[in-house]
Formats: C-alpha cells, structure tokens, sequence
C-alpha cells in the first residue's frame, strides 16, 4: 500500500516531519496531494532522493508552471538554471560555477562579516523579532555585496529581498519588472566600473550574453534567500537545545560542522522542486508514467535511520557528510557555498554579542507545506 499525505491537512504542515517520517517508515514511495497542484509522487527515502536527484529520466522542464503571470518583455529572463537541463543547463552551470566556489565565498568572509555587524549592531537591547530585523534583510545585503550594488541603489533592493522573501503572490508578480529593471541596471553598472564581486567576475568570464546574465542576477535575489530562513530555524533550534548551544558557545570552531547539522535537522525546503519523468520509469515496483510530477521529501530523508545514526538527536558534534539540504546532483544549489559561509558568520556574531540570548515569546511559523520557515522568532538578546 503507497502511503498517502495530504499537504491540505494543517496537522501535516505544522508537523511535516513527523508526517513524512512516518510514511518514510511505511514505504520508499508516497503520492501526497497538493493544493491547488494536484497529486504527485513523493521519495521518502534518502537513498531514493537522491539517486532522483542526479536521474537524467527525470526532467525539471516542466518547472514554468511556478512562473507569475508577467509583462512579456520579462519572460525572455523568467527561465532560470533551474528549470534546465541537459546541455543548456551544463553549459551554463560550467560559466558560473567559478564564482560561485567555497573559495570565492571565504573570499568574500569579511565583507559578509562587516554586513552582519552592521545590521546587529542596528538592533535596539531588550526584545527583538529576529526575523525582520536581522534573519530577514541579510541575505538580500549580502546579495547586494555579491553583485556589487552601490550604497545609494541599495533602498530598493532591499524592497525587492522583503518581497521575494514574503513568497509568491501577487505583490511578487507585481514587482518582477522592478527587479528585472534593478537586475539589468546591476549588469550596466559592473560593465562600466567593474569591482571585486561575482557579477564582475561572471562578465569577465565572457561566457554569458546580456539576458543570461539579467536572468542570475533576479535569479540570485530569489534563491538568495534561503539562508533567511536557516538562519531563523537555526536560532529557533539551538534556543531548544540549550545543551548544544552551550557546546558552540564554548567551542565556536564547531560552527562549520554545526551548520551543516543544521541544514540536516531544520534546513528550509522540506520537498525538492519537482521532477517530470521523461519516459516510463518504475520506482519500488510503481510504474510512473512519462510526464508524472515526482519530488524529493528533504526533510525525512535528511532524518532517515538507514543513512544517519539516531536521526532524531541534533548534535553540533554529528560528523557532517549526506544531507540533502542544498539538493543533489546537477542542479545542487549553486549558491550553498555562500550560504553556507553567510550562515556560519551570523549565528557566530549573533552568540558573540548575545551571551545571553534567550525566546521573549512563541515563534510564529508560516503554514507553507513546501518551507519550513519562521515568520516571527522574538528573542531577548
């Protein structure tokens, strides 16, 4: 029997983990039910994830159904990396990649760390909403670092990351040729003063033309922010686990590892984008159909007992390695190196200047069946 969930079910979006978990238990595979999506068929598994998520049978083309309705001068930039496969996507993937690098991103440490001040060092003492005030305009001031856009153009961009970050709707679909219009202004201004940052170095490169480059700039304004909502689950986690909060505070060298426990325990996106089979292909002793929308239950498979010991302890100290927070295969997430780095300085700074950081009240959680997300975490720092 293939288990079934029901992403309209508010208990299975409060608690999706338990939910996933418990099929992940029964069966490899489970059909889940999404509003206003349809049905779709869901690997529970670590190892069936994965082996998904770096698949060629399965396709993510078919993606454009998540496209707002837009101007039409806007769709030529709306196709973005991941919605491609093959060699497009490969091609593409290869221009990029050198600025995207865990080195490049250590590169960038001090600049990150200076953004990270600057916006703690703004927070008022006592009683703070963590997610608005620091989780919430960071990635999209880092993004801004990244790009390279100056001081004076900075307001609205952060209107933009405030916006991204809310999720789709229509405020979003009404503010893509705003952050088009910002994108190709970023790409005007690095052509003429070229600077010491990633859109610089993807110009240099020479490897992209004029609406490659518009599409990953927008493109990094919507995925840039994730680490948000790491950040946020993050700080929610460890204030539940004052034991491995007190074990960071008294070894930060265990940051790195810490974060990437984190990514296992409470990283953001609880399913993977979905996948389309591009032929027949039978999973577990199912036939899927050619065309069939699969995805990947992130959140289980980063908790599955066949892969980590006793999934269900987070531990600053877990020896880091499988988690398939950022993805798998092709399409791993491009920006992880950054988001990585970005999520390590400001849970470093944060305990720094925060001894005694304590929850000042109930964290509110978005009832989003696709991210594990905050939106309020007030804190006493």
């Amino acid at each position: 029997m293939i288990p079934e969930i029901d992403l309209s079910d508010l208990d299975v979006v409060r608690d999706p983990f338990t939910a996933y978990g418990e099929a992940r238990e029964r069966a490899p595979l489970a059909r889940i039910r999404t509003p206003g999506l349809g049905s779709m068929w869901v690997l529970t598994r670590h190892e069936g994830a994965r082996a998904m998520l770096s698949d060629p049978r399965f396709s993510l083309g078919a993606a454009s159904y998540l496209r707002p309705e837009v101007p039409e001068d806007c769709l030529p930039y709306m196709r973005t990396m991941q919605e491609m496969d093959g060699p497009e996507h490969a091609r593409l993937r290869r221009a990029v990649a050198p600025a995207f690098t865990a080195r490049r991103a250590e590169e960038f440490r001090p600049r990150i760390e200076a953004v990270v001040e600057t916006l703690l060092g703004g927070l008022p003492g006592g009683t703070v909403d963590l997610v608005p005030s620091f989780a919430r305009p960071l990635p999209i001031e880092v993004i801004c670092e990244l790009i390279g856009v100056p001081a004076l153009g900075r307001p609205r961009w952060r209107e933009y990351g405030a916006i991204v970050a809310a999720g789709a709707g229509g405020e979003f679909a009404a503010a893509i040729p705003q952050i088009m219009a910002g994108a190709k202004a970023a790409v005007a201004h690095r052509r003429a003063e070229p600077g010491d940052d990633l859109l610089t170095d993807l110009i240099a490169g020479g490897a992209l033309d004029e609406t490659e480059l518009v599409t990953l700039v927008w493109h990094l304004v919507l995925a840039g922010q994730t680490p948000a909502s790491l950040i946020a689950n993050a700080v929610d986690t460890l204030l539940a686990h004052p034991d491995q909060l007190a074990a960071l505070r008294a070894d930060p060298a265990l940051m790195p590892g810490a974060v990437e426990e984190l990514a296992r325990w409470c990283g953001p996106q609880l399913l993977s984008i979905p996948r389309y089979t591009r032929e027949e292909v039978e999973l577990y002793g199912t036939t899927i159909r050619p065309g069939e929308p699969v995805t990947a239950a992130l959140a289980t498979a980063n908790r599955d007992p066949r892969v980590f010991a006793d999934p269900e302890r987070f531990d600053v100290r877990r020896a880091p390695g499988g988690q398939l927070g950022f993805a798998h295969g092709p399409h791993f997430c491009l920006g992880a190196a950054p988001a990585r780095v970005q999520t390590e300085i400001a849970l470093t700074a944060l305990l720094r200047r925060s001894p005694d950081l304590a929850p000042a009240g109930p964290a509110r959680r978005a009832l989003d069946p696709g991210t594990w997300r905050l939106e309020s975490l007030p804190v006493e720092l």
